[in-house]
Formats: structure tokens, C-alpha cells, sequence
């Protein structure tokens, strides 16, 4: 089963200093890391910085259009406002498919702002207590959870999955 974790941190460069650890734990077989995105968001910045953090040829990696449509979904809604209204209905409800629901895409708005950063991690097996016990408090963000199903993370793939 695969999870998707998002993880806040107060500062802009939080989420790329724990993704660089994380790397390191993926090396030591603790934690599976199947794909990973970072946001950035520096102070005086109207919106947020993003990118895929794994390299798409990594096997079961999530292509680059699923990641700039949530990302769009969620940092972009204010801009784009009512001009989309019907089709961003049906974007939500796309996402829901894939067990991304609209009160973590509202957690993630809400929490995600001007300062901080997030990492949005696809894992695998987890090896929690190694793993948690690899960072210090400083480097603990704020977790927001979602796991997805067999049959979410089969519809994921089958749309975004690199070919």
C-alpha cells in the first residue's frame, strides 16, 4: 500500500533538507520513497516554488502532470477564483478518486503559506521508529495523511504513472 504524506515545515528551505536525509534513509533501506515533490515558499514571494524531487526514470514514479495539477488545485484556486467554477468541481472530484479528498487539499492550502515548506511524499514501506529517530525536533514538520487504497493507487498510476 502506498501512503501520501505531506509534511509542513515553518521555514523555505525545511522540506529540502529533510528530503535530502530521507534520500539518505532510502540508501539504508528504512524508508521507500516511490515519488516525491517539494514546495517552497520564500518570504515576499506572491506563490509558491515546486518540483518533483525523484527522478521520473525511478521506477513507479508519478509523472509531472498529476504533481502541476494538485499543486495548481491547491496554490493557484485564488488566482484562477470563479472563471473555472464547473471544471474545478470536477477536478475535485477527480482527486477524490485517487483518496486526495477536499479537506486535505483545504489542510494543505490553509497550512502550506508564505515561509514555509512542504514535502509531499509517495512512500512504501516505512520503517517508522528508524526513521523518526533519524531527525531532530528542528527538523520535524507538521504531518498531513492520506493513505490511499490498492484500487487508488492502481487509478493513480494507470493516469500519471511514467510509461
Amino acid at each position: 500500500m502506498t501512503t501520501l504524506t505531506v509534511w509542513k515545515f515553518h521555514t523555505a528551505d525545511g522540506a529540502e533538507k529533510v528530503m535530502a536525509k530521507l534520500v539518505e534513509l532510502q540508501k539504508q533501506e528504512l524508508i521507500e520513497i516511490e515519488d516525491a515533490a517539494i514546495v517552497s515558499w520564500p518570504q515576499g514571494r506572491k506563490k509558491p516554488k515546486t518540483r518533483q524531487a525523484v527522478d521520473l526514470a525511478t521506477t513507479g514514479a508519478i509523472d509531472g502532470a498529476f504533481w502541476g495539477m494538485l499543486f495548481g488545485f491547491i496554490f493557484l484556486m485564488p488566482i484562477v477564483g470563479m472563471v473555472l467554477g464547473a471544471a474545478l468541481g470536477s477536478m475535485s472530484g477527480s482527486f477524490s478518486d485517487y483518496g486526495i479528498n477536499d479537506d486535505f487539499i483545504k489542510d494543505v492550502k490553509e497550512k502550506v503559506t508564505e515561509g514555509t515548506s512542504a514535502l509531499f511524499l509517495f512512500t512504501g514501506k516505512v520503517t517508522i521508529d528508524k526513521v523518526e529517530a533519524a531527525f531532530s525536533a528542528d527538523e520535524k514538520g507538521e504531518l498531513i495523511q492520506s493513505n490511499l487504497s490498492a484500487e487508488q493507487e492502481a487509478k493513480l498510476k494507470e493516469h500519471f504513472g511514467e510509461e
